[in-house]
């Protein structure tokens, strides 16, 4: 004799239907692979960092690049920047502040209305320069601090206090008495400034042929770049292959 319930519970398992997954052509899962990679492209370019090549030799030879060679690629990070600000020491890439810095600059981007909104879309993405002028230099001085140059050994001076750079390079004799704005940047000395809150004092690794805070010393905040305009910091040289690893900073 059937156990109640027992005809019931075979109808059951007899009606159940054990659906056979089908797989997908790749081509039809191709445009959401797109998506969801563009997604993620868009989320680490915009949050965690991107890469930026640098173009000029002003801050050899920590950095490579010169006019018409192949220059260092470096990736620059904007989570510390997150939750704390940039240190004495840090490499940053920011955008010039102030017409001064912007002199002669062009952007990037084609200026036909037809690829410049393809332009514009992909770069969102990273996958097209940024329409700004961006720099890189190394912070000297924080807001709060005083920094001029120089002492007795042409060292640049920060609160009263010579500092130790075994990353600068100095390609003309230190010479007392003989400014960097008047020379052109073969001289060292410049008078003090006292860096406002929010503001850094920037200066290139290649200290004779570098355009930084000091060339920019007249203008509304006297050579200064505002903390606002900072895009993030440099970490890592990730090409050419034979230059790959950390970008030096006081951090490591």
């Amino acid at each position: 004799m059937p156990m109640p319930g027992a005809d019931d519970s075979a109808n059951t398992s007899a009606e159940r239907v054990v659906a056979k997954k089908v797989r997908r052509p790749f081509w039809q899962e191709l445009p959401f692979l797109v998506v969801i990679a563009a997604v993620i492209a868009a989320v680490i370019v915009n949050l965690v960092g991107r890469p930026y090549l640098i173009p000029s030799e002003s801050m050899e030879p920590t950095l490579h690049g010169c006019a018409g060679c192949t220059g260092d690629r470096i990736f620059v990070e904007k989570l510390s920047y997150y939750f704390g600000d940039p240190r004495p020491g840090d490499v940053v890439v920011f955008m010039g502040p102030t017409d001064s810095w912007n002199k002669g600059y062009s952007s990037p981007r084609s200026s036909n209305p037809v690829i410049r909104p393809v332009e514009d879309f992909f770069s969102f993405f990273g996958l097209a320069p940024p329409d700004e002028n961006d720099l890189v230099k190394r912070v000297i001085a924080v807001g709060g601090q005083t920094v001029q140059c120089c002492d007795p050994q042409g060292r640049v001076i920060v609160d009263g206090k010579a500092l130790d750079e075994p990353y600068a390079r100095y390609t003309v004799p230190y010479r007392p008495g003989l400014s960097y704005r008047s020379s052109n940047g073969s001289g060292r000395e410049f008078d003090p400034v006292r860096v406002p809150e929010g503001y850094l004092w920037v200066m290139g690794d290649n200290r004779n042929h570098s355009s930084d805070s000091r060339a920019h010393a007249s203008d509304e905040f006297r050579g200064t770049v505002p903390v606002s305009d900072v895009r993030g910091r440099a970490v890592f040289k990730i090409w050419p292959p034979s230059r790959i690893g950390p970008v030096r900073s006081s951090r490591n």
